[in-house]
C-alpha cells in the first residue's frame, strides 16, 4: 500500500498542477499524510532546476500551516471534556502513531520545548506526532512556530539547494544520506547551542557570585565604620562626663 502511495505522489510530478500537489502534501504531512513532502519536491525540482527554490517555498508555507493544523488538533480535538480520548485521537493512537510514543514526546516537551519542534522538523522523524503534541500539551505557540518555520525551512531549502546546485545526479545521494546528514548537522547545531550556553551560563554564575561578594564586604565595610563611629561617640561622651 505505501509504494502504490509513493508511486501515486510521484505522478503529480509529471502534472502541470505538481506545485498544488506538493503545497498540500506538505500541508497534510504535518498532520497526518504518512509521506513526506521531500519525495514530491525532489521529482519537481529536478524537473525544473531554476525553480527549485520556488518549490521549496511553497513546501515550507504548506508545511508549516500543516504544523499549525496539527496544533489546534492536539489543542482542540484530542480530548474530551471529561479527559477522554476522542474519536480523532483514538484513530491516530490506532492507524498514525502509538499512545506510548504520544506521552513519551509530552514529557519531552516538558524540558526542551524549541528544541523538539526543530529536530522533529529537521530530521526524518514524525512531525505530526510533534506537532499534535505540541497542541494537546500547550507549548508556547509562537515559539513552536518558530521552531516550524526555521526547521522545515533548513530542510526543504537545503533539498533545493543541492537539486539547484548538482543537479539530478544528486538524487542518489538525497534518497540515500539526507536524512543521516539532516540527523547529524541536528545533534551537532544543539550540542553547540547546548555548549554555549553552559558557557555563558557558567560565566554569569561566576560574575553573580562576585557580586555577592562584593555586595558581602561592602555591606561588612559599612558596618565596621558604623561600628568605629559608635565607638568614637561613646569615647566622646566619656570624655565629657570626666
Amino acid at each position: 500500500m505505501i509504494r502504490k502511495l509513493y508511486d501515486w505522489v510521484l505522478s503529480w510530478s509529471a502534472s502541470k498542477w505538481g506545485w498544488l500537489a506538493l503545497f498540500f502534501m506538505a500541508l497534510f504531512e504535518a498532520s497526518w499524510f504518512p509521506l513526506p513532502p521531500d519525495i514530491l519536491l525532489i521529482a519537481l525540482c529536478i524537473g525544473a532546476t531554476q525553480r527549485s527554490f520556488r518549490f521549496a517555498s511553497l513546501c515550507l508555507f504548506g508545511s508549516v500551516l500543516g504544523a499549525a493544523l496539527g496544533y489546534g488538533i492536539g489543542h482542540f480535538l484530542w480530548v474530551t471534556p471529561a479527559g477522554d480520548p476522542t474519536v480523532i485521537a483514538n484513530f491516530f493512537y490506532d492507524h498514525v502513531f502509538s499512545v506510548e510514543s504520544f506521552n513519551n514526546v509530552g514529557n519531552l516537551y516538558d524540558r526542551f520545548n524549541f528544541w523538539i519542534v526543530f529536530t522533529a522538523g529537521f530530521t526524518p522523524l514524525p512531525f505530526k506526532l510533534f506537532t499534535i503534541a505540541g497542541g494537546m500539551f500547550s507549548i508556547n505557540f509562537p515559539m513552536f512556530i518558530i521552531a516550524s518555520i526555521v526547521s522545515r525551512g533548513m530542510r526543504f531549502f537545503l533539498i533545493g539547494w543541492l537539486i539547484w546546485k548538482f543537479g539530478a545526479p544528486i538524487k542518489t545521494f538525497i534518497d540515500k544520506y539526507f536524512n543521516l546528514l539532516a540527523t547529524l548537522l541536528a545533534v551537532m547545531l544543539i550540542g553547540f547551542t547546548a555548549l554555549a550556553f553552559w558557557l555563558f551560563g557558567s560565566g554569569e554564575e561566576e560574575n553573580a557570585e562576585v557580586a555577592t561578594t562584593e555586595e558581602v564586604v561592602v555591606i561588612d565595610n559599612e558596618n565596621t565604620e558604623v561600628e568605629n563611629t559608635l565607638t568614637l561617640e561613646e569615647v566622646s561622651e566619656c570624655d565629657t562626663l570626666d
